[in-house]
């Protein structure tokens, strides 16, 4: 635990767990992001005039995305630029018919006759990716994680972020589910323990998992109570609360014998293989001081994030920002037309209260506040001077591939530097340029590739007329 930095802050969690989670409406229209917030795009396999039914492929997994199904019964209107809360993005939009009716073929799953393979291809066209925000494919890292050997899987309940209370809420009302989908996924990435990893503010959560891993019965399966500090929700920072190995900065927690998957998406094997459904809704918390009745709604794939404010009181007051996501790491977006994704886990209807506006930005006095909270264990004010110096050699030296990107740095800076916008802008600025590299690299080799065709083209054209000149001198000897 002396490894273990961060901030503890204020959760902002009260309001939205004063009551049981609720269930928004079907969408009227549903809207399915092609990015569900991996950052990789499905590829669509309906067209515009098609008819469609509750858990129909949608769209086919990408390199780090999930299958999508439709969340309702219906025709397909149109595939279409859409706003999203990650600007403008592809989707599949569907009318709903109102009838909701199912795909015959969902069916529960007999999952501990399938072995791990069988299991991994199950859960991958069950369209199953990571609740916990990265909507990366649950199958892929299970699979990474079964080729690796690793001999622990860590369900990651620890929900850290400040307003962000969903997978409380989930832990709180379907224990079971969470234990189910523990079990399955053992048995899909071979690890020998699973461990339920909760912060020490959610007692109610941790309550009912005990209770539910009591009622299973089954000893590869335990909880691990961890201090509440942010940002120990992040994969490294989490693997290294549980077990106190270090993930490499470049590396993946497969390395060091564990595999990351969060509550919410073990509770989505469990109804997978419980009742044949696929991911077509997950739970919300829709909360801030701009929404009437902050909740945690549980809300299908494709519902506008307007939906689920009305479904939640409608607006309040008229200063207000949208946040996919959490006040650190979240993103603010514009259209509440917007729709849910997989990966969003939060929306946060934020007034000036919620989120004070920032002073202006003064020069770094040098105090070392962010490098004490720095999960990473980097000096971001040496960072933050790379940066401004657009110095390579100087961020690769001081760690900027090991920042996530928390925020925590933000946070205590009494300059009010934006520190990690900066490290993201370097950062980007570093991936172009390796992107131009590898291009100039890849022209450079297509190029000298061409040159030796053309030199062996002629260097061969050469031969045939030399072996051509003697042959016509061997039969006329007297030819020049």
């Amino acid at each position: 635990m002396s490894k273990l930095r961060g901030l503890r802050l204020e959760s902002h969690k009260t309001r939205p767990l004063e009551q049981p989670s609720c269930v928004a409406p079907p969408p009227r229209v549903a809207v399915l992001a092609l990015d569900q917030g991996s950052g990789d795009e499905s590829e669509p396999l309906v067209e515009a005039g098609q008819a469609v039914r509750v858990g129909t492929t949608v769209a086919y997994r990408g390199e780090s995305a999930a299958d999508l199904h439709s969340p309702v019964s219906g025709v397909v209107r149109a595939i279409e630029l859409r706003p999203t809360v990650r600007g403008l993005g592809r989707c599949v939009v569907i009318d709903s018919d109102g009838r909701d009716e199912h795909e015959p073929a969902l069916a529960p799953l007999d999952w501990q006759s399938l072995d791990g393979a069988a299991l991994l291809e199950h859960i991958a066209a069950g369209g199953v990716a990571g609740l916990g925000g990265a909507a990366y494919p649950t199958a892929g890292k299970l699979a990474l994680a079964r080729s690796a050997g690793v001999e622990l899987l860590v369900l990651n309940g620890a929900e850290c972020e400040p307003w962000i209370c969903c997978d409380d809420a989930l832990m709180r009302e379907r224990a079971a589910e969470v234990v189910l989908g523990a079990q399955v996924m053992l048995a899909a990435c071979g690890a020998r323990r699973c461990t339920i990893a909760i912060e020490v503010d959610k007692p109610e959560a941790t309550a009912a998992i005990e209770s539910a891993l009591a009622t299973a019965g089954d000893a590869r399966l335990e909880v691990t109570v961890l201090p509440a500090l942010f940002p120990l929700g992040a994969e490294g920072p989490l693997v290294t609360a549980v077990t106190s190995r270090e993930v490499p900065h470049d590396g993946l927690p497969p390395q060091v014998g564990v595999v990351c998957q969060n509550v919410g998406t073990a509770a989505a094997v469990a109804r997978l293989v419980q009742h044949g459904l696929p991911v077509v809704s997950r739970i919300v918390t829709v909360t801030g001081s701009g929404v009437g009745r902050p909740a945690n709604v549980e809300a299908r794939i494709g519902t506008p994030v307007a939906e689920l404010i009305e479904a939640c009181g409608g607006y309040r007051g008229t200063d207000r920002r949208l946040v996919a996501g959490g006040s650190l790491t979240g993103r603010i977006f514009e259209s509440d037309g917007a729709p849910t994704t997989k990966g969003l886990n939060c929306v946060l209807v934020a007034t000036p209260e919620d989120l004070p506006a920032r002073g202006p930005q003064m020069p770094c006095i040098r105090c070392g506040d962010c490098a004490t909270v720095c999960p990473a264990g980097l000096l971001p004010q040496q960072l933050h001077v790379a940066a401004q110096a657009d110095d390579a050699a100087s961020l690769g030296r001081f760690g900027l591939d090991a920042c996530i990107e928390c925020g925590c740095c933000d946070y205590v800076c009494p300059s009010v530097i934006p520190l990690t916008a900066r490290f993201r802008e370097a950062r980007e600025r570093l991936n172009t340029r390796e992107i131009e590299r590898r291009r100039s690299l890849e022209s450079k080799l297509r190029f000298d590739k061409h040159q030796r065709r053309l030199a062996e083209q002629a260097e061969a054209e050469r031969r045939a007329f030399d072996d051509a000149r003697r042959r016509a001198r061997s039969a006329d000897p007297g030819a020049d």
